[in-house]
């Protein structure tokens, strides 16, 4: 059987040493009302920029930044939705996000959004990118418009990015860069040859970037995930999520609070010793 996945695939984090249950952790992160108080803010007045951040995992991990303190630029290919997700955010902390649209893919278009970030708010401490698309097919039919597509907002993407903001994060010699790759990048994952190839590329990337800036106080890392409950695992059959479950040990999607607070922990100090690296939070499916 064929499982063709989408962008917001699993990862598992264990919060059973926290004492916190996935359902407690979840609601924490959903509740409109919930803040994070100063005292437990690690990311107090840190920039954060978030691609994809119009809905899943980036909104998600948008949401995790502003409840750690950190102020957001909300980057969304629709305007629609990187405004909704600024004004729900703005509406927790006053003065916490701001919403930006753009094509990752577009080259110049992403230089001028970087600069007009570090204009509005100064600098640039934590870079995630997290916008990504599929379009499934098998090799023998999948079109060069459909592999160029994957490619160039998965992989160049991350690129584009990455290059509108290191000079200033150089210039501050500090920064955090993480990329979400994907379980599809580990493992290879039938009718999705071109999202592997920008999921793993993504992850040579972050190794050879990692060694060119760690000596300016630079961390890149990786977070690939498995199967992650989304609007856009939501559209799976029951057949193809029965198939999904049975690859994955821990026998449950996983949550995007969970990968958001995986990238909050590689956002901060507690991992300020870890660069060049690749979690998986996949609910052990590559393993």
């Amino acid at each position: 059987m064929l499982i063709l996945l989408s962008d917001s695939l699993v990862q598992e984090k264990a919060i059973s040493s926290t004492g916190t249950s996935r359902l407690e952790l979840k609601t924490k992160y959903s509740n409109p009302n919930f803040s994070m108080s100063t005292s437990t803010q690690p990311l107090q007045d840190q920039v954060a920029i978030v691609t994809g951040a119009g809905r899943g995992i980036g909104e998600s991990v948008a949401r995790y930044f502003v409840d750690a303190g950190a102020k957001v630029a909300v980057v969304s290919r629709s305007e629609a939705n990187s405004s909704k997700v600024a004004s729900a955010l703005e509406s927790i902390r006053p003065g916490s996000a701001r919403a930006y649209a753009v094509d990752v893919a577009d080259f110049d278009a992403v230089q001028k959004v970087g600069e007009q970030i570090i204009t509005d708010f100064g600098r640039a401490d934590i870079l995630v990118n997290n916008a990504g698309i599929t379009r499934d097919n098998l090799l023998m039919r999948m079109s060069s418009e459909e592999w160029d597509a994957v490619l160039d907002t998965n992989l160049k993407g991350a690129f584009n990015f990455v290059r509108s903001i290191l000079r200033t994060m150089i210039k501050q010699r500090s920064g955090r860069i993480i990329n979400i790759s994907s379980v599809s990048g580990l493992m290879g994952l039938a009718g999705q040859t071109n999202y592997a190839a920008s999921k793993a590329g993504m992850i040579g990337l972050t190794k050879a970037l990692a060694k060119e800036v760690a000596s300016r106080g630079i961390t890149v890392n990786v977070v690939a995930p498995g199967f992650i409950e989304t609007d856009m695992t939501a559209v799976l059959n029951e057949e193809i999520r029965k198939g999904a479950l049975s690859q994955i040990p821990l026998s449950r999607f996983g949550q995007p609070e969970e990968i958001a607070a995986t990238v909050g922990f590689l956002s901060g100090s507690s991992a300020s010793y870890i660069t060049g690296q690749v979690i998986a939070v996949d609910g052990g499916m590559s393993m």
